[in-house]
């Protein structure tokens, strides 16, 4: 109401000011505000991802020195790790583009061990916001307070060293250019407020002439009563111009809000899209995966080199099961034998890799790393044992044979990723650690046990599940051995005595005792009289007792089959 009284008692051209003048500021805000949204988040981006690829170039020059040291056999030599760390230190300096570029790495106790600038060095109260900030690292921008400073980094953890390698820049210096255009943004838009202001005022102006050219006429008409006064008014041209201005104003508008309609349905689409390939990929695919690849894409065809258990499996004379069998018959008791086993291993937090024929390839450990992935991968050969039971009660049943499996396990560095090529890519792992554990599948038909471990999967079950020593070995294709087990969820009360015995045994056949370990086998033998193992070894310990084995013998025997 009070500003309907305000109105009628302004003039035409404070009216057409007051109108105007608000879709005028409005528009230039707007603009503004969009062309500095753009802008920033460019400028935000170009920024975010050369760092990233600076990360990225160091990082792989980084296993580049690990890897020519590997190559050439100095991976155990202290002074070549030294050079190698030397080599990393020296190409991260040329990468500095700035005096205000910092990159350093820390070590596991949050020591720098590496710095481009001399000056650097991490406060005692920065230390724990980078504790957090090393444990909750996914690969992205990071923002955070070292060498008494605000800081925005990139980060990579590089496990050979067991460096976490930061490559920074003041978060000052960084976002200067965003700082920069946001001045510049805010003097624009004044400015050009300001001068819609001076023209509004200017065109107001001459659009109004006319109609006070009337009103003078018509007061001087009322004073000298002279009828005879004209005044031409030309509505037409200045009512159309008005008109035209308005009309671009609107169009405008109209065309940004158009916009908006038009980004925001495209973003339903690709939700839409997204959650459909979702839906289609994770029975293909684990979910964790496919999060993690719709979160950065870049990263699809690079391979990460991490700790994992690995576990194969393979049904015992297959070939002669399948030959006896109707193929439909076959096909049937297998896949009814695979569903329960890779769900055991998919509840387990594993990732069924592949079908070899009749065998299970399997891992722990990637997408998402577990602190007792090696553990789980333990447990899931228990379950496969226990639910192979149950399935030979079915098939024994039915009539049709029964199944027997042998499960190798092992835990070490591989390489994980998408391997192949853009048309076609399989996400998996390769490596010595994989060789190994199908290597260790292949000898529960010598040992024969239905499961064998390796030493490095003793070492993290930490006496968690009854385990037997059965043998160090060398798989075919390799030189040196590994120690060999066999475990089990639970014993005995015979097999827990009989454990006991072999083990000790095993201590004074390392210790070339043979006489005493072979006491300790025949003991074995006598609480479980059909035990393969033991009987093994009791023969070798009569051999060498007789003969014994050169003065660098270190109980390794080499496999001659796979």
């Amino acid at each position: 109401m009070l500003l309907s009284r305000k109105l009628v008692n302004m003039t035409i051209r404070l009216k057409i000011i007051v109108v105007v003048l608000p879709l005028i500021i409005v528009t230039l805000v707007l603009a503004g505000t969009a062309s500095y949204f753009a802008g920033t988040q460019g400028i935000t981006r170009v920024a975010q991802e050369f760092l990233g690829f600076k990360a990225s170039t160091l990082e792989k020059y980084t296993e580049s020195q690990w890897n020519l040291l590997v190559e050439n056999g100095f991976s155990e030599r202290e002074d070549m790790i030294e050079v190698a760390k030397g080599a990393i230190a020296y190409y991260a300096q040329g990468m500095l583009l700035s005096d205000t570029e910092i990159i350093f790495a820390l070590d596991s106790r949050l020591a720098v061990v590496m710095t481009t600038s001399e000056d650097f060095s991490v406060l005692p109260e920065e230390q724990e916001e980078l504790a957090v900030v090393v444990q909750e690292n996914d690969g992205s921008i990071l923002a955070f307070t070292a060498g008494g400073g605000e800081r925005v980094a990139r980060s990579f953890y590089f496990a050979p060293f067991g460096w976490h390698i930061f490559l920074t820049e003041e978060k000052a210096a960084f976002y200067s250019d965003v700082k920069a255009i946001t001045t510049q943004t805010i003097f624009m838009i004044a400015g050009a407020c300001a001068a819609a202001v001076l023209l509004l005022f200017f065109f107001a102006n001459i659009l109004t002439r006319p109609l006070v050219r009337v009103v003078e006429a018509m007061n001087g008409i009322i004073h000298s009563g002279d009828m005879a006064s004209r005044v031409e008014v030309e509505f037409s041209d200045e009512t159309g111009r008005l008109a035209q201005t308005f009309n671009i104003m609107i169009n405008e508008l109209d065309r940004a809000y158009r916009e908006i309609k038009r980004y925001a349905f495209d973003a339903v689409l690709a939700q839409k899209k997204e959650q459909r390939i979702r839906q289609i990929f994770q029975k293909y695919v684990p979910k964790d995966l496919i999060d993690k690849f719709f979160a950065a894409p870049e990263s699809m065809l690079v391979g990460d080199n991490r700790m994992l258990a690995v576990l194969f499996s393979d049904i015992r004379g297959f070939t002669a099961i399948s030959e006896n069998m109707p193929p439909d018959e076959v096909v049937s008791s297998l896949n009814r034998y695979f569903s329960g086993q890779v769900d055991i291993i998919m509840n387990r937090s594993g990732i069924v890799d592949k079908y070899i024929g009749d065998a299970i390839m399997a891992f722990w450990g990637a997408p998402i790393q577990h602190d007792d992935d090696a553990l789980q991968a333990v447990l899931s050969a228990f379950d496969m044992l226990d639910a192979l039971k149950e399935f030979n009660r079915h098939q024994k049943k039915a009539g049709k044979p029964e199944f027997t499996i042998g499960i190798g396990i092992n835990y070490g560095i591989v390489t994980v990723g998408n391997i192949g090529s853009e048309r076609k890519m399989d996400y998996t792992v390769i490596g010595d650690m994989v060789n190994l554990a199908s290597r260790m599948e292949g000898l529960t038909k010598i040992y024969r046990e239905e499961i064998l471990i390796s030493e490095s999967i003793y070492a993290e079950l930490q006496g968690k599940f009854p385990a037997r020593l059965l043998d160090t070995a060398a798989v075919k294709g390799k030189t040196q051995g590994v120690k060999i087990y066999t475990v089990k969820r639970k014993l005995t009360a015979e097999e827990k005595r009989a454990w006991n015995h072999h083990n000790g045994g095993m201590e004074f056949y390392y210790n070339r005792e043979f006489d005493k370990a072979a006491a300790k086998f025949r003991k074995v033998l006598e609480i479980l009289p059909r035990d393969f193992n033991a009987g093994n070894l009791l023969a070798r310990c009569r051999v060498y007792a007789l003969n014994p084995p050169p003065e660098d013998w270190d109980g390794v025997e080499v496999m001659q089959v796979k």
